[in-house]
């Protein structure tokens, strides 16, 4: 048990039978009644985003959460498989995954595990990523009317605005939270 005192970002707490992460948090205290926490929940499974209010020194249950390494190996069409270090396969689902880290996963990534009792309850991708552009418009020299940039798609069917210079081929490091280019990866 934790109390409103020991609130911060990042903390895991359990709500009715969910795990929710504290995205943010504010102490008030206001010139009439009692002192309050606002606070900004997200769902860890789901990531839908709540707010809650406790008053002062109220006692909730937090929980601890272990980062494991997995490796992604394939998906069936709505589960994605993952092999832990103990070389077990863990189903997620993809809608658990969301679409948004779904259009950079490739066979083999080392990704994380996010372990609640000893099961894996969800699965982070990493930042960066490293994937190679399948499909790209040749840039052509001088044409800086759109901002020296053009849409590539990359081997995931991710499609991301890249430089003029990049070609098909190259391995580019991207930011995943970000939809953006980072640099080409030197062979």
């Amino acid at each position: 048990m934790a109390s409103t005192a020991e609130f911060r970002n990042g903390m895991v707490l359990e709500i009715d039978g969910g795990l929710w992460t504290i995205v943010y948090f504010q102490h008030v205290k206001p010139g009439k009644g009692g002192a309050f926490v606002r606070t900004k929940l997200k769902n860890v499974r789901t990531e839908a985003v709540v707010e809650r209010t406790y008053r002062s020194g109220e006692k909730v249950t937090d929980v601890r959460l272990t980062r494991r390494p997995v490796t992604y190996s394939y998906t069936d069409g709505h589960l994605y498989y993952f092999m832990d270090e103990t070389f077990e396969l863990v189903p997620i689902s993809g809608d658990l995954l969301g679409q948004e880290q779904l259009k950079y996963l490739k066979e083999n990534m080392p990704c994380e595990g996010l372990v609640h009792d000893d099961t894996i309850i969800s699965v982070e991708l990493p930042q960066f990523v490293e994937l190679q552009v399948k499909r790209t418009d040749p840039g052509l020299r001088g044409d800086t009317a759109s901002g020296a940039s053009k849409p590539a798609t990359l081997e995931t069917g991710a499609v991301i605005q890249v430089p003029l210079f990049v070609e098909e081929g190259d391995v580019l490091k991207i930011d995943r939270t970000e939809d953006k280019y980072l640099s080409r990866v030197t062979a």
